[in-house]
């Protein structure tokens, strides 16, 4: 009976091994099979991966392509483009303590592993499995020296595996000084330097070699986050990382202990290397680049970008920068008066996050990717909001309270209790703030935009010019691009027609209300008003236009005809198409551009000479040779006289009425000079403000409105809104340039009884009414009437039968 029993429980152990034993083949056959799987599918995926991998040409011969690069007429640096932007060194010429740097910030096992960190790798694919997202990277040099040349930086798995496989070829292909050597020269650094030879220049204006422990450290530690964590746009973060950069290299014994103190307390000094200003370039002549990059693009195509073209422009670097101060604060102060509309967003702002001081710098930075910073317009959130004091965050270190009701009035609407809630400040609020004087404010980034162009009317050489508010926002230029009603600004193109049609400063002309019929149209009835609705019986051409009165300016285009206007417009440089044969172009009811209406008063300027704009002086290649040089037209050359220089004379001094007793008196006020004649221009509705200002010695042209036209407010004008900007520039632009004398009247032109006649149009011959009533009936219509129930806008062609005749000319025009 034992034995029976001994018996089955040997066999029962025998099973149970058996099975253990079959359990234990069949989980290692399966193991096995999947490990052949993943190995045949990871081969299948390498071999159809690594054939298009890129090849390492690019990197073994690396020739960084030299830019095109633009220059202002004195030579300064406004612009480069170009695919890399870089100072090349070779690696021997870095220095040894910003190599210890950049190892112990980004990659300090560098030298020892073959291109994969597997240990940052299995951290890092454990914190995104944690998370849930492929937040967090394992980049070693050599993988972020692989997505620079070659790959894109989103984060996908796919793009990953390709990283990888990349590094590998790399790793293979190149040494490893080789490959540091392409991350130095290649990485960007932010404020467009790229390597760290150029981010030495920008940040602290030396060379490479001459950096310091500190400095290297905080060059070391941009990577990162260029945009976020170099010394100009903030420093406390780039100061924070550059701390963490100087414990690794003690900690890895690149530095010792004194070593290490002595950087700590190094005092950091911010300074930008002539050529490679920080913060961009020494001015803002964005426009003006682009300007010429486009030009040059249309003769050259994509070479432009890696040849070593250098573009000379004629703008002077000082008015350039002085004209784009002025367009800015002309246009925050009109932001300023206009009403607040309200935060730029809002979030939700946990409570106490003030005090968790690295997960609030985290999402003030955030931010800065949604709404950054626009020059001195700095973003911050509101952590209290109350009719008398605002609180905002710039970082968790800087913290301000304004307090000013100067800076509260302007966004007082969205402190009060009853404030609509796409208005009202409160905590979360996302703002820009502002300091001007020794106070802070909270604005609204500007909607409204603005140009500015200034020429040299002797032969049209831009000497400055500026597009909008900021140029980041989108390089719409207005002042090339922006196709606008003139409004009143036009007017003395008109005025100046009719002189060589015998009109005279001081024929009378009507300024009662005037009124089309919907026949006389052939489409609907026209009433065009005053500004203001203020007439007048009558008014003299001259106090016409220093009033800037709009039924005088039609009763004059009437009377010499819309089409002779029309032809005559053309020798401006005004498109034709763009200015019809109708009345209303009386009232700048055409479209034109800033440059273009700069252009045409060059005209006045210069004696009556067609002077197109012109902005690149001369091209060179990379060896300096000139390659293009520019040719303009020169005032005084009798092939580009386009008016007569008598009817030039005319309109430049009634001009300089207009700007000294006139809609732009506040010009002569502030300047006290003689010699500036100007024009203010508002259309309907407030949809443009306009001024255009000269002296023979200077063009300027400013305009503000909106993109897509509506009214900038019923009490905005060209005098108050145009005006400011344009006398902020040429407060500047003048100051050098001395008053300039009234030049000898032309021959054939005479002044008789304080006002001026062509000899041909003496008094008695010239036009001495416009549509006043008759001293006689003898040129009334059938049964007394005014010709104009007749002839309507035919008025130019029975002048010229009069003059085909020999007769006499009419001393009034009755309309």
């Amino acid at each position: 009976m034992m034995s029976t029993d001994t018996q089955s429980s040997s066999e029962k152990q025998s099973n149970s091994r058996t099975w253990l034993r079959r359990f234990l083949i069949k989980t290692t056959v399966l193991f096995a099979g999947l490990g052949l799987s993943g190995a045949l599918l990871g081969t299948l995926a390498l071999a159809l991966a690594w054939p298009n991998l890129p090849d390492l040409s690019a990197m073994i011969d690396y020739r960084p392509r030299v830019p095109l690069r633009i220059y202002t007429a004195d030579n300064v640096l406004i612009g480069e483009f170009g695919e890399e932007r870089r100072n090349v060194l070779r690696f021997d010429e870095i220095p040894d303590v910003m190599k210890a740097a950049i190892l112990a910030a980004e990659d300090d096992n560098f030298y020892q592993h073959h291109g994969i960190d597997w240990k940052g790798v299995a951290r890092a694919a454990l914190a995104n499995l944690t998370t849930m997202a492929r937040s967090q990277g394992a980049s070693t040099i050599t993988m972020q020296v692989a997505r620079n040349f070659y790959l894109s930086s989103e984060k996908t798995y796919t793009r990953k595996f390709y990283e990888l496989l990349l590094t590998f070829k790399i790793e293979a292909t190149l040494t490893k000084d080789e490959i540091l050597d392409l991350y130095m020269n290649q990485i960007y650094l932010g404020h467009r330097a790229y390597g760290f030879a150029a981010a030495s220049r920008t940040y602290f204006g030396k060379q490479l070699w001459e950096v310091t422990p500190a400095e290297a450290a905080m060059l070391a530690g941009i990577p990162k986050a260029p945009s976020r964590f170099n010394p100009i746009a903030n420093f406390d973060r780039a100061r924070s990382r550059q701390l963490y950069v100087l414990g690794r290299m003690q900690s890895l014994g690149y530095l010792t202990q004194e070593e290490y103190q002595a950087a700590v307390d190094q005092e950091i000094v911010l300074k930008s290397a002539p050529g490679t200003p920080a913060g961009g370039y020494a001015i803002h002549g964005e426009y003006v680049a682009e300007l010429a990059r486009h030009l040059l693009y249309n003769v050259y195509q994509d070479d432009i970008y890696s040849r070593g073209f250098n573009i000379y422009t004629t703008v002077n670097s000082e008015e350039q920068e002085q004209a784009y101060r002025a367009v800015r604060e002309g246009i925050l102060d009109y932001t300023r008066r206009a009403r607040y509309t309200g935060p730029e967003a809002n979030i939700d702002l946990p409570a106490g996050i003030e005090s968790d001081l690295p997960r609030f710098d985290a999402l003030l930075d955030s931010l800065q990717d949604r709404h950054p910073d626009n020059d001195n317009l700095l973003t911050a959130v509101v952590l209290s909001a109350a009719p008398d004091k605002i609180v905002v965050a710039r970082t968790a270190q800087q913290i301000i309270e304004i307090t000013n009701p100067n800076a509260l009035k302007i966004v007082a609407r969205g402190l009060v209790k009853n404030a609509k809630d796409d208005v009202r400040i409160r905590r979360g609020s996302v703002v820009y703030i502002y300091e001007i004087d020794d106070y802070w404010g909270v604005i609204n980034k500007p909607q409204v935009q603005a140009a500015l162009v200034a020429l040299r009317p002797q032969d049209g050489a831009i000497q400055a010019l500026v597009g909008g508010f900021h140029f980041q926002d989108g390089n719409f230029n207005r002042a090339t691009q922006a196709w606008r009603q003139p409004g009143s600004a036009f007017k003395p193109f008109i005025y100046a027609a009719s002189l060589e049609k015998g009109l005279t400063p001081a024929t009378q002309i009507s300024d009662e209300p005037f009124v089309l019929t919907a026949e006389q149209t052939g489409s609907k009835p026209w009433s065009p008003k005053n500004y203001g609705n203020a007439y007048e019986p009558m008014l003299t051409m001259r106090q016409g236009l220093y009033k800037s009165r709009n039924m005088v300016s039609i009763r004059i285009m009437q009377a010499v005809g819309p089409q002779y206007v029309q032809d005559y417009l053309t020798r401006f440089g005004f498109d034709r198409e763009r200015q019809p044969a109708v009345l209303p172009v009386a009232l700048g009811a055409g479209s034109v551009t800033p440059l273009q209406l700069a252009g045409a008063y060059a005209v006045f300027a210069n004696g009556g000479y067609r002077v197109p704009p012109y902005i690149i002086d001369r091209v060179t290649d990379s060896t300096g040779k000139v390659i293009m040089q520019s040719q303009p037209v020169v005032a005084g050359d009798a092939a580009a006289r386009v008016i007569d220089a008598r009817t030039a004379y005319v309109m430049n001094d009634m001009l300089r009425g207009v700007a000294t007793y006139g809609t732009g008196a506040r010009v002569h006020r502030e300047f006290k000079r003689g010699d500036i004649g100007g024009k203010t221009g508002t259309t309907n509705d407030s949809h443009d403000a306009w001024f255009s200002g000269y002296t023979p010695e200077k063009v300027g042209v400013v305009w503000m409105g909106f993109d897509q036209p509506r009214s900038l407010g019923s009490g905005e004008t060209g005098g108050g809104a145009a005006l400011p900007i344009w006398m902020n520039y040429m407060r500047f632009a003048l100051k050098d340039i001395p008053v300039a004398e009234v030049p000898p009247m032309p021959s054939g032109l005479n002044r008789i009884e304080g006002d001026f006649y062509f000899a041909e149009y003496p008094p008695g011959q010239a036009v001495a009414r416009v549509g006043l009533p008759s001293p006689s009936d003898a040129l009334l219509g059938p049964g007394g009437g005014s010709l104009v129930d007749n002839v309507s806008d035919g008025i130019g062609e029975l002048l010229n039968q009069l003059r085909n005749n020999n007769t006499p000319q009419p001393e009034y025009i009755p309309f």
